[in-house]
Protein backbone atom coordinates (compact mmCIF):
# COMPACT_ATOMS: atom_id res chain seq x y z
CA UNK A 1 0.00 0.00 0.00
CA UNK A 2 1.56 3.40 -1.15
CA UNK A 3 2.21 5.86 1.42
CA UNK A 4 3.54 9.29 2.02
CA UNK A 5 4.58 11.37 5.12
CA UNK A 6 2.54 15.05 5.83
CA UNK A 7 4.74 17.93 5.73
CA UNK A 8 4.74 19.92 9.12
CA UNK A 9 2.43 22.40 7.85
CA UNK A 10 0.25 20.04 6.94
CA UNK A 11 0.60 18.23 10.39
CA UNK A 12 -0.35 21.23 12.25
CA UNK A 13 -3.98 21.35 10.70
CA UNK A 14 -4.52 18.15 12.37
CA UNK A 15 -2.79 18.82 15.13
CA UNK A 16 -4.62 22.38 16.01
CA UNK A 17 -8.11 20.63 15.26
CA UNK A 18 -10.97 20.77 18.39
CA UNK A 19 -14.31 20.35 18.16
CA UNK A 20 -14.54 24.11 17.85
CA UNK A 21 -12.01 24.65 15.51
CA UNK A 22 -12.28 22.24 12.79
CA UNK A 23 -10.11 22.43 9.99
CA UNK A 24 -11.75 21.64 6.83
CA UNK A 25 -12.23 24.65 3.67
CA UNK A 26 -15.30 24.28 1.55
CA UNK A 27 -16.79 25.21 -1.39
CA UNK A 28 -20.27 25.88 -2.76
CA UNK A 29 -21.03 25.53 -5.98
CA UNK A 30 -24.19 26.67 -7.12
CA UNK A 31 -25.57 25.37 -10.54
CA UNK A 32 -28.69 26.11 -13.00
CA UNK A 33 -30.75 22.53 -13.90
CA UNK A 34 -30.35 22.04 -17.43
CA UNK A 35 -33.36 22.80 -20.19
CA UNK A 36 -35.63 20.47 -19.52
CA UNK A 37 -34.64 18.49 -16.96
CA UNK A 38 -36.47 15.74 -15.39
CA UNK A 39 -38.16 15.99 -11.98
CA UNK A 40 -36.05 13.19 -10.93
CA UNK A 41 -32.77 14.74 -12.10
CA UNK A 42 -30.90 14.84 -8.96
CA UNK A 43 -32.33 11.93 -7.38
CA UNK A 44 -30.77 10.46 -10.58
CA UNK A 45 -27.35 12.23 -9.79
CA UNK A 46 -27.23 11.05 -6.23
CA UNK A 47 -27.91 7.43 -7.09
CA UNK A 48 -25.19 7.30 -9.67
CA UNK A 49 -22.61 9.19 -7.06
CA UNK A 50 -23.33 6.45 -4.62
CA UNK A 51 -22.96 3.87 -7.34
CA UNK A 52 -19.81 5.06 -8.57
CA UNK A 53 -17.02 2.80 -6.90
CA UNK A 54 -13.80 4.33 -8.82
CA UNK A 55 -11.30 7.15 -7.20
CA UNK A 56 -8.63 8.96 -7.75
CA UNK A 57 -5.88 10.97 -5.62
CA UNK A 58 -6.39 12.85 -3.40
CA UNK A 59 -10.28 11.48 -2.78
CA UNK A 60 -8.83 7.99 -1.63
CA UNK A 61 -6.99 9.46 0.38
CA UNK A 62 -7.11 8.05 4.60
CA UNK A 63 -4.96 9.53 7.65
CA UNK A 64 -2.32 6.61 9.02
CA UNK A 65 -1.26 7.78 12.47
CA UNK A 66 2.28 7.19 13.27
CA UNK A 67 3.43 4.47 15.94
CA UNK A 68 7.14 5.12 15.87
CA UNK A 69 9.56 8.14 16.68
CA UNK A 70 8.18 10.34 13.61
CA UNK A 71 5.38 11.89 15.33
CA UNK A 72 4.41 12.72 11.33
CA UNK A 73 1.01 10.82 10.18
CA UNK A 74 1.21 9.52 6.69
CA UNK A 75 -1.26 9.40 3.60
CA UNK A 76 -2.11 5.89 2.47
CA UNK A 77 -4.62 5.15 -0.55
CA UNK A 78 -8.10 3.39 0.50
CA UNK A 79 -10.54 2.20 -2.21
CA UNK A 80 -12.91 0.52 0.66
CA UNK A 81 -14.84 4.17 0.86
CA UNK A 82 -18.32 3.95 1.95
CA UNK A 83 -19.95 6.71 -0.52
CA UNK A 84 -23.28 6.52 1.55
CA UNK A 85 -21.94 8.40 4.48
CA UNK A 86 -19.38 11.07 2.24
CA UNK A 87 -22.55 11.56 -0.04
CA UNK A 88 -25.66 13.26 1.25
CA UNK A 89 -28.21 14.78 0.01
CA UNK A 90 -30.24 17.90 1.94
CA UNK A 91 -33.34 19.89 0.62
CA UNK A 92 -34.45 23.79 1.38
CA UNK A 93 -38.03 24.55 1.92
CA UNK A 94 -39.07 25.69 -1.66
CA UNK A 95 -38.09 28.52 -2.51
CA UNK A 96 -34.91 28.05 -1.03
CA UNK A 97 -33.01 31.63 -0.96
CA UNK A 98 -29.62 32.79 -0.53
CA UNK A 99 -30.14 33.49 3.04
CA UNK A 100 -31.29 29.79 3.54
CA UNK A 101 -28.71 28.81 1.54
CA UNK A 102 -26.01 29.96 3.79
CA UNK A 103 -27.46 28.92 6.89
CA UNK A 104 -27.62 25.08 5.90
CA UNK A 105 -23.80 26.09 4.62
CA UNK A 106 -23.22 27.21 7.94
CA UNK A 107 -24.46 24.30 9.98
CA UNK A 108 -22.31 21.57 7.67
CA UNK A 109 -19.51 23.77 7.98
CA UNK A 110 -19.50 23.85 11.58
CA UNK A 111 -19.48 19.55 11.85
CA UNK A 112 -16.28 18.41 11.93
CA UNK A 113 -14.78 15.53 9.46
CA UNK A 114 -14.26 12.05 10.88
CA UNK A 115 -10.48 11.78 10.48
CA UNK A 116 -10.81 7.75 10.44
CA UNK A 117 -12.07 7.98 6.65
CA UNK A 118 -10.87 10.31 3.70
CA UNK A 119 -11.03 13.61 5.17
CA UNK A 120 -14.41 15.09 2.55
CA UNK A 121 -18.17 15.27 2.22
CA UNK A 122 -20.21 16.12 -0.79
CA UNK A 123 -23.90 17.22 0.02
CA UNK A 124 -26.41 17.47 -2.60
CA UNK A 125 -28.83 20.41 -2.18
CA UNK A 126 -32.57 21.28 -3.67
CA UNK A 127 -35.00 23.08 -2.79
CA UNK A 128 -32.96 26.60 -4.37
CA UNK A 129 -35.46 29.42 -6.28
CA UNK A 130 -34.51 30.00 -9.80
CA UNK A 131 -34.32 26.30 -10.94
CA UNK A 132 -30.87 26.08 -9.19
CA UNK A 133 -29.00 23.21 -7.03
CA UNK A 134 -26.42 23.18 -5.09
CA UNK A 135 -23.33 21.08 -4.05
CA UNK A 136 -21.27 21.59 -1.18
CA UNK A 137 -18.08 20.03 -0.91
CA UNK A 138 -15.82 20.03 2.57
CA UNK A 139 -12.11 18.80 2.89
CA UNK A 140 -9.78 18.86 5.39
CA UNK A 141 -7.05 21.63 4.86
CA UNK A 142 -4.29 18.88 5.45
CA UNK A 143 -5.45 17.38 2.47
CA UNK A 144 -5.85 20.39 -0.34
CA UNK A 145 -5.32 23.93 -0.37
CA UNK A 146 -7.03 26.67 -2.77
CA UNK A 147 -4.79 26.80 -5.61
CA UNK A 148 -5.04 22.39 -5.57
CA UNK A 149 -9.15 22.91 -5.38
CA UNK A 150 -9.58 24.62 -7.88
CA UNK A 151 -7.29 22.72 -9.70
CA UNK A 152 -9.71 19.86 -9.15
CA UNK A 153 -13.13 21.76 -9.42
CA UNK A 154 -11.74 22.83 -13.00
CA UNK A 155 -10.75 18.89 -13.90
CA UNK A 156 -13.96 17.56 -12.52
CA UNK A 157 -16.42 19.53 -15.15
CA UNK A 158 -16.13 20.89 -18.40
CA UNK A 159 -16.53 23.81 -20.99
CA UNK A 160 -18.69 22.31 -23.34
CA UNK A 161 -22.46 21.35 -22.12
CA UNK A 162 -22.25 18.37 -24.52
CA UNK A 163 -19.24 16.66 -22.99
CA UNK A 164 -20.09 17.29 -19.18
CA UNK A 165 -23.33 14.87 -19.68
CA UNK A 166 -20.61 11.97 -19.26
CA UNK A 167 -18.08 13.06 -16.66
CA UNK A 168 -17.92 11.03 -13.51
CA UNK A 169 -18.24 12.56 -10.04
CA UNK A 170 -15.42 14.65 -9.15
CA UNK A 171 -13.59 11.95 -6.76
CA UNK A 172 -12.56 9.81 -10.23
CA UNK A 173 -11.12 12.59 -11.13
CA UNK A 174 -7.71 13.82 -10.12
CA UNK A 175 -3.91 13.90 -11.11
CA UNK A 176 -2.82 10.70 -12.67
CA UNK A 177 -2.47 8.18 -10.70
CA UNK A 178 1.54 8.45 -11.50
CA UNK A 179 1.61 12.23 -9.56
CA UNK A 180 0.93 9.96 -5.86
CA UNK A 181 4.23 11.07 -4.24
CA UNK A 182 4.80 7.66 -2.67
CA UNK A 183 4.75 5.98 -6.11
CA UNK A 184 8.23 6.58 -7.16
CA UNK A 185 10.16 7.01 -3.61
CA UNK A 186 12.61 5.12 -2.12
CA UNK A 187 11.96 2.10 -0.42
CA UNK A 188 11.22 2.94 3.27
CA UNK A 189 14.70 1.33 4.47
CA UNK A 190 16.85 2.47 7.02
CA UNK A 191 19.65 3.37 4.73
CA UNK A 192 17.26 5.77 2.66
CA UNK A 193 15.64 7.30 4.82
CA UNK A 194 19.01 8.10 6.69
CA UNK A 195 20.00 9.74 3.30
CA UNK A 196 16.60 11.82 3.19
CA UNK A 197 17.27 13.08 6.11
CA UNK A 198 20.68 14.14 5.61
CA UNK A 199 19.70 15.64 2.55
CA UNK A 200 16.95 17.66 4.56
CA UNK A 201 19.71 18.89 7.12
CA UNK A 202 21.95 19.78 4.13
CA UNK A 203 18.89 22.06 2.59
CA UNK A 204 18.13 23.41 5.77
CA UNK A 205 21.43 24.49 6.59
CA UNK A 206 21.85 26.73 3.86
CA UNK A 207 18.95 27.99 3.94
CA UNK A 208 19.70 29.21 7.52
CA UNK A 209 21.45 32.86 6.62
CA UNK A 210 18.48 34.04 4.67
CA UNK A 211 16.03 33.00 7.40
CA UNK A 212 18.17 34.56 9.87
CA UNK A 213 18.20 37.99 7.53
CA UNK A 214 14.36 37.98 7.23
CA UNK A 215 13.36 37.56 10.60
CA UNK A 216 16.45 40.14 11.71
CA UNK A 217 14.28 42.44 9.14
CA UNK A 218 11.44 41.63 10.44
CA UNK A 219 12.55 42.97 13.88
CA UNK A 220 14.12 45.82 13.22
CA UNK A 221 10.60 47.02 12.09
CA UNK A 222 9.40 45.93 16.04
CA UNK A 223 8.52 49.86 17.30
CA UNK A 224 8.12 51.48 13.87
CA UNK A 225 4.79 53.40 12.93
CA UNK A 226 6.13 54.29 9.41
CA UNK A 227 4.40 52.41 6.18
CA UNK A 228 6.06 49.20 5.27
CA UNK A 229 6.26 46.15 6.69
CA UNK A 230 3.72 44.94 8.98
CA UNK A 231 5.80 42.30 11.34
CA UNK A 232 3.56 39.48 13.30
CA UNK A 233 1.93 40.75 16.93
CA UNK A 234 1.47 44.34 16.10
CA UNK A 235 -1.95 44.00 15.17
CA UNK A 236 -4.40 45.32 17.86
CA UNK A 237 -7.23 43.40 19.67
CA UNK A 238 -10.26 43.59 18.12
CA UNK A 239 -13.88 41.17 18.77
CA UNK A 240 -12.32 39.09 15.49
CA UNK A 241 -9.52 37.66 17.88
CA UNK A 242 -10.92 35.61 20.83
CA UNK A 243 -11.91 32.49 21.47
CA UNK A 244 -14.49 30.92 19.03
CA UNK A 245 -17.52 28.21 19.42
CA UNK A 246 -18.64 25.17 17.66
CA UNK A 247 -21.34 26.93 15.36
CA UNK A 248 -20.63 28.65 11.76
CA UNK A 249 -22.42 32.02 9.94
CA UNK A 250 -21.48 31.83 6.08
CA UNK A 251 -22.42 34.76 3.75
CA UNK A 252 -21.71 35.64 0.15
CA UNK A 253 -21.32 38.47 -2.03
CA UNK A 254 -20.32 38.79 -5.48
CA UNK A 255 -19.00 41.36 -8.02
CA UNK A 256 -17.92 41.78 -11.99
CA UNK A 257 -14.39 41.33 -12.15
CA UNK A 258 -14.83 43.96 -15.02
CA UNK A 259 -15.48 46.23 -12.34
CA UNK A 260 -12.86 45.41 -9.90
CA UNK A 261 -10.29 45.77 -12.70
CA UNK A 262 -11.39 49.36 -13.92
CA UNK A 263 -11.34 50.62 -10.32
CA UNK A 264 -7.54 48.50 -10.01
CA UNK A 265 -6.10 50.01 -13.11
CA UNK A 266 -7.36 53.20 -12.15
CA UNK A 267 -5.97 53.44 -8.37
CA UNK A 268 -3.06 51.63 -10.55
CA UNK A 269 -2.77 49.13 -8.14
CA UNK A 270 -3.77 45.11 -8.56
CA UNK A 271 -6.84 43.46 -8.06
CA UNK A 272 -5.69 41.54 -4.62
CA UNK A 273 -5.39 44.93 -3.54
CA UNK A 274 -9.01 46.45 -4.40
CA UNK A 275 -10.19 43.09 -2.66
CA UNK A 276 -8.54 43.91 0.65
CA UNK A 277 -9.46 47.68 -0.26
CA UNK A 278 -13.07 46.39 -0.05
CA UNK A 279 -12.37 43.93 3.15
CA UNK A 280 -10.94 46.69 5.17
CA UNK A 281 -13.60 49.71 3.73
CA UNK A 282 -16.46 46.57 4.88
CA UNK A 283 -14.57 45.78 8.47
CA UNK A 284 -14.21 49.41 9.47
CA UNK A 285 -17.77 50.17 9.26
CA UNK A 286 -19.11 46.72 10.43
CA UNK A 287 -16.73 47.36 13.41
CA UNK A 288 -17.48 51.16 14.08
CA UNK A 289 -21.57 50.78 13.95
CA UNK A 290 -20.66 48.13 16.71
CA UNK A 291 -18.23 50.56 18.49
CA UNK A 292 -15.36 48.16 18.65
CA UNK A 293 -13.16 49.66 15.62
CA UNK A 294 -9.90 49.58 16.64
CA UNK A 295 -7.71 52.73 17.16
CA UNK A 296 -4.69 51.25 15.16
CA UNK A 297 -5.51 49.75 11.65
CA UNK A 298 -6.56 45.47 11.46
CA UNK A 299 -4.18 43.61 9.54
CA UNK A 300 -4.68 40.55 7.25
CA UNK A 301 -2.57 37.60 6.56
CA UNK A 302 -2.62 36.61 3.28
CA UNK A 303 -2.14 33.00 2.03
CA UNK A 304 0.12 33.03 -1.26
CA UNK A 305 0.92 30.42 -3.26
CA UNK A 306 4.58 28.84 -4.14
CA UNK A 307 3.41 26.06 -5.76
CA UNK A 308 5.14 25.47 -9.24
CA UNK A 309 2.77 26.23 -12.66
CA UNK A 310 3.31 22.16 -13.06
CA UNK A 311 3.09 21.03 -9.89
CA UNK A 312 -0.33 18.38 -9.72
CA UNK A 313 0.26 17.62 -5.97
CA UNK A 314 -2.99 18.37 -3.47
CA UNK A 315 -0.72 19.21 -0.21
CA UNK A 316 -0.41 22.36 1.10
CA UNK A 317 2.18 24.63 -0.78
CA UNK A 318 1.86 28.40 0.93
CA UNK A 319 3.14 30.75 2.50
CA UNK A 320 1.79 34.00 4.58
CA UNK A 321 2.23 37.82 4.28
CA UNK A 322 0.84 40.34 6.38
CA UNK A 323 -0.39 43.53 5.67
CA UNK A 324 -2.69 46.60 6.37
CA UNK A 325 -6.29 46.80 6.00
CA UNK A 326 -5.87 50.64 6.83
CA UNK A 327 -9.26 50.33 8.81
CA UNK A 328 -7.99 53.53 10.98
CA UNK A 329 -8.24 55.69 7.55
CA UNK A 330 -11.51 57.00 7.05
CA UNK A 331 -11.06 58.59 3.12
CA UNK A 332 -11.01 55.20 0.98
CA UNK A 333 -8.37 56.15 -1.44
CA UNK A 334 -5.83 56.80 1.54
CA UNK A 335 -7.09 53.49 2.81
CA UNK A 336 -6.23 51.85 -0.35
CA UNK A 337 -3.09 53.45 -1.13
CA UNK A 338 -1.64 52.58 2.36
CA UNK A 339 -3.06 48.74 1.65
CA UNK A 340 -0.71 48.79 -1.87
CA UNK A 341 2.62 49.67 0.06
CA UNK A 342 2.00 47.82 2.55
CA UNK A 343 1.72 44.69 0.54
CA UNK A 344 4.38 45.61 -1.69
CA UNK A 345 6.66 45.56 1.09
CA UNK A 346 5.78 42.12 2.15
CA UNK A 347 6.22 40.58 -1.39
CA UNK A 348 9.22 41.56 -1.75
CA UNK A 349 9.98 40.36 2.19
CA UNK A 350 8.96 36.98 1.02
CA UNK A 351 10.25 37.07 -2.51
CA UNK A 352 13.97 37.55 -1.20
CA UNK A 353 14.07 34.21 0.34
CA UNK A 354 15.35 31.30 -2.24
CA UNK A 355 12.58 28.56 -2.40
CA UNK A 356 13.69 26.07 -0.41
CA UNK A 357 13.87 27.94 2.44
CA UNK A 358 10.06 28.93 2.10
CA UNK A 359 8.68 26.02 4.33
CA UNK A 360 10.84 26.48 6.72
CA UNK A 361 9.94 30.01 6.77
CA UNK A 362 6.63 29.90 6.97
CA UNK A 363 6.75 27.03 9.82
CA UNK A 364 8.64 29.01 11.89
CA UNK A 365 6.39 32.11 10.78
CA UNK A 366 3.56 30.08 11.81
CA UNK A 367 4.83 28.31 15.17
CA UNK A 368 3.68 30.95 18.07
CA UNK A 369 0.04 30.42 16.70
CA UNK A 370 0.37 26.96 16.17
CA UNK A 371 1.92 26.73 19.86
CA UNK A 372 -0.81 29.26 21.18
CA UNK A 373 -3.83 26.59 19.47
CA UNK A 374 -2.27 23.03 20.88
CA UNK A 375 -1.30 24.63 24.47
CA UNK A 376 -4.85 26.05 25.21
CA UNK A 377 -4.10 30.51 24.88
CA UNK A 378 -5.34 30.78 21.70
CA UNK A 379 -8.02 33.69 21.42
CA UNK A 380 -6.45 34.87 24.88
CA UNK A 381 -3.30 37.10 23.55
CA UNK A 382 -2.66 39.45 20.62
CA UNK A 383 -2.99 38.16 17.35
CA UNK A 384 -0.62 37.63 14.74
CA UNK A 385 -3.03 39.17 12.24
CA UNK A 386 -6.70 39.94 12.96
CA UNK A 387 -7.84 38.04 10.23
CA UNK A 388 -7.42 35.99 7.05
CA UNK A 389 -7.80 37.55 3.71
CA UNK A 390 -7.72 34.93 0.54
CA UNK A 391 -8.04 35.26 -3.17
CA UNK A 392 -8.26 31.97 -5.22
CA UNK A 393 -8.14 32.23 -9.25
CA UNK A 394 -10.42 29.83 -10.79
CA UNK A 395 -11.24 29.31 -14.30
CA UNK A 396 -12.38 32.73 -16.46
CA UNK A 397 -15.39 29.96 -18.31
CA UNK A 398 -18.50 28.90 -17.37
CA UNK A 399 -18.09 25.16 -16.55
CA UNK A 400 -20.97 22.29 -17.06
CA UNK A 401 -21.46 19.29 -14.93
CA UNK A 402 -24.14 16.90 -16.28
CA UNK A 403 -25.35 19.54 -18.28
CA UNK A 404 -26.30 21.86 -15.08
CA UNK A 405 -24.15 24.97 -15.71
CA UNK A 406 -21.78 26.20 -12.62
CA UNK A 407 -23.06 30.00 -12.09
CA UNK A 408 -21.38 30.73 -8.98
CA UNK A 409 -18.51 28.98 -6.88
CA UNK A 410 -18.06 30.52 -3.24
CA UNK A 411 -15.42 29.21 -0.63
CA UNK A 412 -15.81 28.73 3.24
CA UNK A 413 -13.02 28.56 5.03
CA UNK A 414 -11.70 28.06 8.60
CA UNK A 415 -12.49 30.08 11.55
CA UNK A 416 -9.84 29.44 14.91
CA UNK A 417 -9.61 30.91 18.00
CA UNK A 418 -8.31 34.26 17.41
CA UNK A 419 -9.59 34.42 14.15
CA UNK A 420 -12.93 34.55 14.26
CA UNK A 421 -13.38 35.68 10.91
CA UNK A 422 -12.75 34.21 7.11
CA UNK A 423 -13.13 35.93 4.30
CA UNK A 424 -11.75 34.22 1.42
CA UNK A 425 -12.80 34.77 -2.60
CA UNK A 426 -12.46 33.25 -5.82
CA UNK A 427 -12.73 34.27 -9.27
CA UNK A 428 -14.91 32.28 -11.81
CA UNK A 429 -16.25 33.22 -15.22
CA UNK A 430 -16.20 36.85 -15.05
CA UNK A 431 -17.48 37.13 -11.49
CA UNK A 432 -15.35 37.54 -8.26
CA UNK A 433 -17.31 35.54 -5.52
CA UNK A 434 -16.59 36.37 -1.73
CA UNK A 435 -17.83 33.57 1.29
CA UNK A 436 -17.64 34.77 4.97
CA UNK A 437 -17.45 32.54 6.94
CA UNK A 438 -17.69 33.38 10.99
CA UNK A 439 -17.73 32.47 14.39
CA UNK A 440 -21.73 32.53 14.91
CA UNK A 441 -21.50 34.13 18.89
CA UNK A 442 -19.17 36.26 18.00
CA UNK A 443 -20.03 38.14 15.03
CA UNK A 444 -23.98 38.50 15.48
CA UNK A 445 -25.22 40.44 12.36
CA UNK A 446 -22.32 38.98 9.92
CA UNK A 447 -24.09 38.65 6.98
CA UNK A 448 -24.40 42.83 6.79
CA UNK A 449 -20.50 42.66 5.97
CA UNK A 450 -21.75 41.62 2.38
CA UNK A 451 -23.81 44.42 2.10
CA UNK A 452 -20.67 46.84 3.70
CA UNK A 453 -18.39 45.22 0.68
CA UNK A 454 -21.07 46.56 -1.91
CA UNK A 455 -20.69 49.85 -0.26
CA UNK A 456 -16.87 49.70 0.09
CA UNK A 457 -16.27 49.29 -3.53
CA UNK A 458 -18.87 52.02 -4.55
CA UNK A 459 -16.72 53.84 -2.30
CA UNK A 460 -13.24 53.29 -3.44
CA UNK A 461 -15.05 53.94 -7.03
CA UNK A 462 -16.33 57.74 -6.50
CA UNK A 463 -12.39 58.32 -5.45
CA UNK A 464 -11.25 57.11 -8.42
CA UNK A 465 -13.46 57.29 -11.30
CA UNK A 466 -15.40 59.92 -12.86
CA UNK A 467 -18.43 58.33 -13.09
CA UNK A 468 -18.67 55.42 -10.09
CA UNK A 469 -20.88 52.64 -10.82
CA UNK A 470 -23.79 51.70 -8.39
CA UNK A 471 -22.59 50.00 -5.33
CA UNK A 472 -25.85 47.50 -5.66
CA UNK A 473 -24.58 44.80 -7.44
CA UNK A 474 -28.64 44.41 -9.60
CA UNK A 475 -30.17 41.30 -9.19
CA UNK A 476 -29.08 38.73 -11.81
CA UNK A 477 -32.62 36.88 -13.72
CA UNK A 478 -32.20 32.98 -13.71
CA UNK A 479 -33.59 32.83 -16.84
CA UNK A 480 -30.88 34.59 -18.51
CA UNK A 481 -28.47 31.82 -16.93
CA UNK A 482 -27.06 34.35 -14.47
CA UNK A 483 -26.80 33.36 -11.05
CA UNK A 484 -28.82 35.69 -8.28
CA UNK A 485 -26.94 37.73 -6.10
CA UNK A 486 -27.26 37.39 -1.93
CA UNK A 487 -30.02 37.76 -0.36
CA UNK A 488 -27.96 40.47 1.99
CA UNK A 489 -27.04 42.67 -1.59
CA UNK A 490 -30.52 42.66 -2.21
CA UNK A 491 -31.46 43.83 0.99
CA UNK A 492 -28.86 46.14 1.58
CA UNK A 493 -31.14 49.75 0.95
CA UNK A 494 -32.98 48.51 3.94
CA UNK A 495 -30.41 47.45 6.34
CA UNK A 496 -27.90 50.18 5.46
CA UNK A 497 -27.09 51.95 8.48
CA UNK A 498 5.89 43.05 -12.63
CA UNK A 499 7.17 40.01 -13.67
CA UNK A 500 9.18 39.14 -10.01
CA UNK A 501 5.53 39.15 -8.40
CA UNK A 502 5.49 35.46 -9.16
CA UNK A 503 3.84 34.68 -5.73
CA UNK A 504 -0.20 34.09 -6.28
CA UNK A 505 -2.27 35.38 -3.70
CA UNK A 506 -4.81 32.77 -2.34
Amino acid sequence: MSSVRLNPLDSAWLFTESRATPNHVGGLLQFRLPEGAPRDFLHRMMTDFRNHREFASPWNRRLKYAFNKNPMPVWIEDDDIDLEYHVRHSALPWPGGERELGELVGRLQSTPLDLSRPPWECTIIEGLEGDRFAIFIKMHHSLIDGVSGMKLLQRAMSTDRARSLKIPPFWASGPERAAWPGRDAPLPTVANAAAAAVQALRDQAQSVPQLIAAFGKMLKRVGDTGEGLVVPFASPRSVLNGRVREKRRFATQQFPMERLRTLATAAQCTLNDVVLAICGGALRRFLQERDSLPEESLTAGIPVSVRPKDDEDSGNAITFIIATLGTDIDDAKERIEAIRNSVRHAKNHVQSLPKQAMLQYTILLMAPTILTLLTGIGGRTRPMFNITISNVPGPDKPLYFRGAELVATYPASIVTHGQALNITCQSYAGSMNFGFTGCHSSLPSMQHLAVYAADALQELETAFLARPKSARTAPRSPAKGKAPVTRAAKASTATRPRKRAALKTL
